[in-house]
Order: structure tokens, then C-alpha cells, then sequence
């Protein structure tokens, strides 16, 4: 009875230990990476804006940086926003016609590519393209020790390498946010009109009157917003690779995942924030 005793204690110590482990190694790891992320973005920012001022920033490596990503991006962000506009165009014609709504099809339409589509299709884009280069460059580096090389030389890597390609995924992903919006616009367009028996003027008319500025404007903001989300935790998750050649492929796809799950709760709160700062539009 007693060795009894011993064994369902030991089985409780060791299930109490698991639990803690299980806390430590995720709950409390989670909150880590997140406060390291925060730091650098603040410290990346800095480094940024006084680089400007000073004459000092990196533009070779930035424009060399803007290429890269312009050019991994922009056809499989061309191949995504078409479907997505003709989706949209599909089920809002749909609710339209059932509801007897069928001339506000373009306002539905244009308002769904504009807040939601374009800002979206851009980070996920930046996040799998991007974001996952960006992880793999970083990390690489990090396991060769060239990042603790550099710091050794006296150049600080958050100035010569994070700040431009934070400013390059910005930059790349306002273009690609105007970009998606067009193509969404005229995909919508074309198969409304075309395919579902729409009227030009209807999708046009009443796309103008419902959607503003100040959406073409949120949906920009929210993917510069969104490039910074990217760039910086591929960064981080590239200048902390751990484990050889594994490693660099651990942190490419955490890369991606961090970048999706962030990505998806800041669109939710900034889309409530637009909500209330700007109300609809009534005509």
C-alpha cells in the first residue's frame, strides 16, 4: 500500500510538472516573443526615422530589397485578387437578386475588395512570399554567425539590414493594396456585366456613391500597417533561429503562422476602430 502511495504521488509530481512545462514553454513563451517583437518594432522605428534625418539610411539596400519583394509578389497577388473579385461579384449578385437589391451590387462589391479583400490578399501575400524570404535570409545569416560578426564590427544589424526591409515591405505593400483594389474593381465589373447580366451604369453609380476616400484610404493604411506586422516578425523570428539548417525552416514557417494569426486580430480591431471613427455612408 504504501509503494501505491509513492507511485500516485510521483504520477502527480510528474502531472504537475507537465502542466507547469506546458505553461512555460508555451503560454509563457508566447508573451516572450511577443515583448521582444513589440521592443524591436519600437527600436526598429527609431533606428528608422533618425537613419532619414541623419543622411544615413541604406537606400541601395532598400531599392535592392523593393525589387525583390515587388518582384515575388506581384503575379501571385495578380493570380489571387482575380478570383477574389469574381467571388465576390458571385455572392453578392446572389443575395442581391434574392433580396431584390440587384443594382447595389457594385456598392457591395467594391466596399467588400476595398476594406476587406485588397488589405488582406496583400498581407497574407507579403506573409508567404515576403515574409517567409525575409525569415530564411535572416536566419541563415544567424546560424553562420554573420549577425554576431557584424555586431563585433561595431555595424549595428537593426540599422544595415531590419530598418530597410521594414520600409521596403511598407512601401511594396501600399502598392499592392492600390493594385489589388483596381484589379478587384474591374474583375467585379467586368463579371457582373458580362456574365451575370449587370448594368454598367448601376455597379459604377452606386460604387460611387457608397464607397469614399476614406475606405480607398483604411484599406491602404491597415496593409502598410499590415507590411510592418510582417517584416517584423520575420525579422525576429530570422535573427533568433536556433538548431542549424532545421532551424532556419522552424523559423520560416513560425514566420508565417505568427504573421497570419497577428495579421487576422489587428484587421478585426481596426476594422471596429473604422467602424465607429467613420460611420457609412447613407445616400
Amino acid at each position: 500500500m504504501t509503494t501505491d502511495t509513492a507511485t500516485s504521488r510521483g504520477e502527480g509530481t510528474r502531472g504537475s510538472g507537465g502542466v507547469r512545462r506546458w505553461f512555460r514553454e508555451h503560454v509563457l513563451a508566447s508573451f516572450d516573443t511577443f515583448g521582444r517583437q513589440m521592443a524591436m518594432f519600437v527600436e526598429v522605428f527609431r533606428v528608422l526615422i533618425v537613419d532619414l534625418v541623419k543622411g544615413r539610411f541604406p537606400f541601395r539596400e532598400f531599392v535592392r530589397q523593393c525589387a525583390f519583394m515587388a518582384s515575388t509578389s506581384v503575379f501571385p497577388t495578380l493570380l489571387v485578387a482575380i478570383p477574389i473579385g469574381v467571388i465576390v461579384s458571385i455572392q453578392v449578385s446572389n443575395i442581391a437578386g434574392q433580396i431584390g437589391a440587384t443594382s447595389f451590387s457594385g456598392a457591395a462589391t467594391g466596399l467588400g475588395v476595398i476594406r476587406q479583400g485588397a488589405p488582406l490578399v496583400t498581407s497574407l501575400l507579403l506573409a508567404g512570399a515576403v515574409g517567409s524570404a525575409i525569415a530564411a535570409d535572416l536566419g541563415s545569416r544567424t546560424i553562420r554567425d554573420e549577425i554576431d560578426a557584424m555586431r563585433v564590427m561595431g555595424v549595428n544589424p537593426v540599422e544595415r539590414l531590419i530598418s530597410p526591409r521594414l520600409l521596403a515591405t511598407m512601401v511594396v505593400s501600399f502598392l499592392l493594396c492600390g493594385f489589388v483594389c483596381f484589379v478587384g474593381f474591374i474583375t467585379g465589373y467586368v463579371f457582373n456585366v458580362y456574365f451575370q447580366g449587370g448594368t454598367p451604369g448601376s455597379y459604377t453609380g452606386t460604387f460611387a456613391s457608397f464607397a469614399s476616400v476614406a475606405d480607398l484610404a483604411f484599406a491602404i493604411t491597415k496593409a502598410v500597417i499590415f507590411g510592418a506586422i510582417v517584416a517584423i516578425v520575420a525579422c525576429d523570428r530570422g535573427l533568433t533561429t536556433k538548431g542549424g539548417p532545421a532551424g532556419v525552416a522552424n523559423s520560416v514557417n513560425a514566420a508565417v503562422v505568427n504573421s497570419v494569426l497577428l495579421l487576422f486580430t489587428v484587421n478585426v480591431a481596426l476594422t471596429q476602430l473604422f467602424a465607429i471613427l467613420v460611420p457609412s455612408r447613407v445616400v
